[in-house]
């Protein structure tokens, strides 16, 4: 699938048909344009939307301020005004969804905007070289992801095209929230299959795990509310060359 004024770049990956999970098919035009009005609707959204700027600001400082970034995915454009406050920072934008790029050329201001390269790819087969940019930023993605060998996938993919780091979130384990959602998932009926839920909390251990088998170490651990909210947002250094 293609969009209007993307930015396609050179693939540094062998050429293969890249892994796509259920949940990432639903991203038609009229759920990306709900996906960007969500995070505004209510006061209690707003306050969230707010407190993850607090917390992409944090990781960005603690990875070093990076010159070169690849948001991804970059859903309906939500960080890209925070990710252009550095002087002089390159901003990539991908989507496996062309839907959602759509929707975030069109609501984004202008100014930022004309200042990102979009482009179309997968997070399991990046279309960038090798080593391409400082550093990627990864919000709300892995929550998605329950199988390890899929989030290793796309780890080692993350290692392959990022120079220094990785900052990405997910639901961990340990909290208020955490708990309560185990509960209420043990008194629901068992309709579905674990495969057929698209959101999991991730126990801090086994991810932990994961992040250094692909090369990484853990620089920074940032929690939405410690201890309360499942959210954490994890600020990774390349280790492994």
């Amino acid at each position: 699938m293609t969009y209007s004024n993307s930015t396609k770049l050179g693939s540094g990956a062998d050429s293969k048909q890249p892994t796509e999970l259920e949940f990432s098919k639903k991203y038609d035009l009229d759920h990306s344009q709900n996906y960007r009005q969500k995070h505004q609707d209510g006061l209690s959204r707003r306050l969230s939307n707010w407190r993850d700027g607090q917390l992409a600001r944090r990781a960005l400082l603690l990875a070093g301020e990076p010159q070169t970034v690849l948001d991804l995915p970059c859903g309906a454009g939500r960080f890209w005004e925070i990710l252009s406050e550095a002087p002089n920072r390159v901003l990539y934008a991908a989507d496996n969804s062309p839907h959602m790029i759509q929707v975030a050329q069109q609501s984004q201001p202008r100014d930022i905007v004309k200042n990102v390269r979009a482009f179309q790819t997968s997070a399991f087969d990046i279309d960038m070289p090798d080593a391409s940019v400082d550093s990627i930023f990864c919000m709300r993605l892995f929550h998605h992801i329950y199988e390890s060998k899929h989030r290793l996938e796309i780890l080692n993919e993350f290692h392959r095209v990022s120079r220094d780091s990785v900052i990405l979130s997910l639901w961990v384990d340990g909290n208020l929230k955490a708990w309560k959602r185990k509960r209420l998932e043990r008194k629901r009926a068992r309709k579905d299959s674990q495969s057929n839920k698209n959101r999991f909390v991730l126990k801090q251990s086994q991810v932990e795990r994961e992040f250094e088998q692909a090369g990484f170490r853990v620089e920074a651990k940032l929690d939405f509310l410690p201890y309360y909210a499942m959210w954490r947002v994890y600020v990774l250094k390349k280790v492994r060359p």
